[in-house]
């Protein structure tokens, strides 16, 4: 699907927010696949870049709003409130509520395979849009969409938790790479306070451990690692 006359203005519309430069919101919806496609042909620059600043934003906006709600919370349970307000769990349902995936600009490829429902694909436009709106008006604009479109409406009492071993499963196969393996390195301390340490391996190179309570814990622990060198991997890449 080509972007239509009048598209952009649409989802502006949608998200309360008018730019004043359209070009942040064209780059913040332009995946690579159209980029490269485009090079030379006066195209638009790919959302990788801007995906790495909303990320950073929605962290900051997240975590501002996580003290001023528990003022008196510990670290450790912010730090799990976070990890599922930023998670591709929680921001899926905000890019399928925008309908993010008819305004995307994809190569032909990424269009056949389908990229408008990918939710890896859908949850980095999000994170993107957040860093565009950013570029355009600042930091007021930016939070009052993450507080309206992500914050709203959270169960703050009892939100899931992030599911990072399915993340990057999806993030793999987008990638067509193989699937991530899980082994148990060592498990140490008294049988009711055990620890169980995971070692994560992608094409048989080690790429995280990680420790928990639990052997899941300790996976999805080493899933959030591996997340994130992968993606800023995949950004010093495209530099």
């Amino acid at each position: 699907m080509v972007m239509l006359p009048g598209s952009c203005s649409e989802l502006e519309e949608t998200i309360g927010y008018a730019f004043r430069n359209p070009e942040w919101l064209r780059q913040a919806l332009t995946h690579r696949s159209h980029s490269e496609e485009a090079a030379g042909q006066g195209g638009h620059l790919a959302n990788e870049q801007l995906e790495f600043l909303g990320d950073a934003i929605l962290g900051f906006v997240v975590s501002e709003a996580l003290v001023e709600r528990f003022p008196d919370c510990r670290e450790g349970r912010l730090s799990k409130l976070k990890a599922h307000l930023v998670s591709a769990a929680h921001l899926h349902p905000v890019a399928e509520t925008l309908e993010i995936g008819r305004f995307l600009l994809l190569g032909k490829g990424e269009e056949r395979s389908g990229g408008r429902a990918k939710r890896a694909l859908l949850v980095n436009t999000v994170e993107a849009l957040i860093a565009a709106i950013y570029r355009d008006g600042g930091l007021e604009p930016a939070r009052a969409f993450v507080r309206r479109w992500i914050l709203q409406g959270v169960d703050w009492a009892q939100p899931p938790a992030a599911d990072f071993k399915s993340e990057l499963q999806e993030l793999l196969q987008e990638r067509h790479a193989a699937p991530p393996r899980y082994r148990l390195v060592s498990e140490h301390g008294p049988e009711h306070e055990k620890l169980f340490r995971i070692e994560l391996r992608i094409d048989g190179e080690a790429y995280a451990q990680a420790e928990g309570r639990t052997k899941k814990a300790a996976e999805q622990a080493a899933a959030q690692i591996a997340l994130r060198r992968l993606r800023e991997s995949a950004l010093e890449d495209n530099r």
